[in-house]
């Protein structure tokens, strides 16, 4: 009989194993999620555009063009996901603010990687495209239907959310859809310009080349009035009207200035080296004096030259600069050209006049130095900068479109957020009905396990009470609410604290955080049994289906204790290859994480390739036979559990001294063999269905309670007779018992 176990829970292992080579692996599945922003074609996301402008603004977005003319904006979500990282998703908006492209360029959600074909998230946001986007986020609009991927609803709220949310950013941040433009803080902001050939005497023209020109009697002057003259330093002999530098600077960043200044390469390769927001400008100059320095060449700080925004200063240094050799849009040639970025950590705002500070320099003595300096103001032209906006109010009213209802609504309800409240509130709102109801059963369970000694006295109610609570477990939290725990909840948690934890990603999906922090709490209190024994879909799947097959008279496989404690040690060693697995590779460790079946039985209800179905099916057969054989010896979410549960705080669970010598009545009849021979109670292994203290209580099966009422059995010296106590078993957990 136990050779015969060994060999079915040999063929479980075989059949996952098969199932697991025929996946794909996690590279074969990224391979049709498409490119980022460098590699993708403009067509692919915006039709008609045959080029794309550079990523900048907030929220960051590229301006498609066709020709010179703008059709709007291409933009990415990046909202995270059920896997706790960013689902990317390139989005086309025309300037009368129709969806006109969308498309995934990457994911990592499990359900979909494995489980869920992809296509049908590309479908789902296919779906946005011809959606206007101020109908669709109107109060009590008519919006995407977000359970369209069954079993992924989760992933889908989250896509939904972020591609309307930041559609409406970039809609409001550029001016377009009928609103003004007006940045999220009544800042000034750059204006969207179509690109357009300028020469440099348009440029020095309009101001987008500034000049500083120098002589080096005007620089003889200026040390005059520090009382410095030439006479009283090192300063070589010079003609007043030579030139000390005659020295240019434009802010490069902006598409219409960059691109004429740099030529098509140059700033392709400019906007692949900018973040998101960050500025970069030119420095060119001639003359006797250089604004490079011998500070640059020493120690890679250029001591000459410095930018001034609102008194704070910006110095320069080797890692933001490049060389140049030449300027297009026909401008002279230079002795020295460079291309400098604006640190990403400093506060710069493009559209805030600024100053270029030139530092010169005149030796007074062996090591004595005196040093004065000259400034260029720098502000952009102004058909680049859009004003600042007026008050909220104001604005409120400006951003209202002639189109009726929802366009003036969506207006409305930007006076006082942008943003509005944040996804998971929505849900948590949606679901309200469904939270009571789970809140409700957690304090029935919790009524159950306080008053536990009273219930177990009643063995008829008691036993009613659970089957209808595990009946409850199995079509409302599992069949209904597919709110099943997994081991890559576990996983996915534990990455976030090691790189970026958010509360509210955790909060998308309300009933698993509740799940969860229950759990949690009952770890503390009283181990793993509170979750794997009364609120696991698939454990009381299991329990249920092994209770019809005793009554079908199937015959039920006890194995030997020395077996069945080895075989246990299988779901520890699965968690622990999981979890090392997720130390490299999430991806890799949610697809090993395949051998819960939990994704098959609930969340896609055995619609999936056969390998799937069959081993979710071969995994609750075994527990016709062995009760519970998954959760014993499989399971590596229990396995998680076990291990935190082992410093629960209360030991409830009686035992007597006689348990294990004088009776093993209670070790026999355990459903997952959790009590040792001794009588002790493993908590990492008892699933605490209260069993054992229904025997305890129960004069009529308790065989110490049984010998006590007719004078017979062994009595302890020391407790007067027909005193309970709790055992003390050479195993040190001895008061805890399924």
């Amino acid at each position: 009989m136990i050779s015969s176990c060994r060999r079915s829970f040999a063929g479980l292992l075989a059949i996952f194993l098969c199932f697991l080579f025929y996946l794909p692996g996690p590279d074969a599945q990224a391979a049709g999620f498409g490119a980022y922003l460098a590699d993708v074609k403009p067509s692919e996301v915006f039709p008609g555009a045959d080029r794309l402008g550079p990523l900048e603004g907030n929220p960051p977005a590229m301006a498609a063009y066709k020709g010179d003319k703008l059709l709007g904006y291409v933009f990415e979500t990046s909202d995270i996901g059920y896997s706790g990282k960013p689902i990317k998703v390139m989005v086309g908006l025309n300037t009368d603010g129709v969806i006109v492209g969308a498309k995934v360029a990457e994911h990592h959600e499990p359900i979909l990687l494995v489980g869920i074909p992809g296509q049908k998230l590309f479908d789902f946001v296919n779906g946005y495209v011809g959606k206007r986007i101020i109908e669709v986020t109107a109060p009590g609009a008519k919006r995407p239907v977000v359970d369209i991927i069954a079993g992924a609803t989760v992933t889908a709220m989250v896509v939904d959310d972020g591609l309307l949310r930041t559609a409406l950013k970039v809609a409001r941040s550029r001016g377009i859809a009928g609103f003004a433009p007006v940045a999220a803080n009544g800042k000034a902001t750059l204006r969207q310009v179509p690109f357009a050939h300028r020469s440099w005497t348009d440029l020095l023209g309009d101001g987008s080349v500034r000049r500083l020109s120098l002589t080096n009697g005007e620089v003889d002057e200026a040390f005059k009035k520090l009382g410095v003259t030439k006479e009283a330093s090192y300063a070589a002999p010079t003609d007043p009207k030579d030139s000390f530098i005659d020295l240019y600077v434009a802010m490069v960043s902006p598409e219409i200035i960059g691109r004429n200044l740099l030529g098509d390469a140059g700033y392709d390769q400019l906007r692949r080296q900018l973040t998101p927001g960050q500025s970069a400008i030119v420095i060119a100059a001639n003359g006797a004096y250089s604004f490079r320095g011998s500070g640059y060449v020493r120690g890679g700080i250029f001591d000459r030259i410095q930018l001034i925004q609102e008194g704070v200063s910006v110095r320069f240094t080797d890692k933001v600069y490049r060389r140049l050799g030449d300027l297009g849009a026909g401008a002279p040639e230079f002795a020295e050209i460079g291309l400098f970025l604006i640190p990403q950590d400093v506060d710069f705002d493009p559209a805030k006049p600024w100053r270029l500070d030139l530092l010169a320099q005149r030796a007074t003595g062996a090591r004595e130095k005196a040093f004065t300096s000259f400034a260029i103001d720098y502000t952009l032209p102004p058909a680049l900068v859009e004003p600042a906006a007026p008050a909220a109010k104001a604005v409120a009213a400006a951003n209202a479109t002639p189109a009726s209802g929802p366009a003036a609504a969506v207006a409305q309800n930007a006076e006082d957020d942008d943003d509005g409240p944040a996804l998971w509130v929505g849900i948590w709102q949606k679901r309200a009905i469904d939270i009571a109801v789970l809140s409700l059963a957690l304090g029935v369970l919790t009524l159950i396990f306080f008053f536990q000694d009273w219930l177990v006295k009643r063995p008829k109610l008691f036993r009613r009470l659970r089957l209808g609570f595990l009946a409850y477990t199995v079509v409302w939290i599992g069949g209904y609410a597919e709110a099943q725990l997994s081991v890559v909840n576990v996983l996915t948690f534990t990455h976030s604290l090691m790189t970026q934890f958010r509360w509210d990603f955790f909060l998308v999906d309300p009933l698993i955080f509740i799940l969860w922090c229950a759990t949690a709490v009952s770890l503390l209190f009283w181990g793993r049994g509170v979750y794997c024994g009364w609120l696991c879909p698939m454990g009381a799947l299991q329990e249920i289906l092994s209770t019809i097959a005793k009554r079908l008279g199937i015959r039920q496989v006890t194995l030997k204790f020395a077996a069945h404690e080895r075989l246990w040690a299988f779901k520890y060693v699965f968690f622990l290859g999981l979890f090392a697995l997720s130390l490299k590779s999430v991806a890799t460790a949610e697809r090993f994480a395949e051998i819960e079946p939990f994704k098959t039985v609930w969340l896609l209800h055995f619609a999936r390739h056969w390998p799937f179905v069959l081993y979710a099916v071969a995994a609750l057969a075994a527990g016709l036979f062995i009760e519970r054989a998954y959760c014993r010896y499989v399971c590596p979410l229990g396995a998680a559990l076990a291990i935190p549960g082992r410093g629960r705080l209360f030991e409830w669970l009686k035992r007597r001294r006689q348990c294990g010598f004088e009776c093993s009545k209670c070790a026999r009849e355990c459903m997952v063999q959790s009590i040792h021979p001794n009588g002790a109670i493993n908590p990492n292994e008892c699933l605490y269905c209260m069993h054992c203290q229904v025997v305890y209580f129960d004069h009529d099966s308790c065989t110490p309670l049984v010998l006590r009422r007719q004078g017979k059995g062994k009595k302890p010296a020391a407790a007067p007779a027909g005193e309970d106590v709790k055992a003390k078993s050479p195993v040190p957990e001895t008061q805890s018992a399924e």
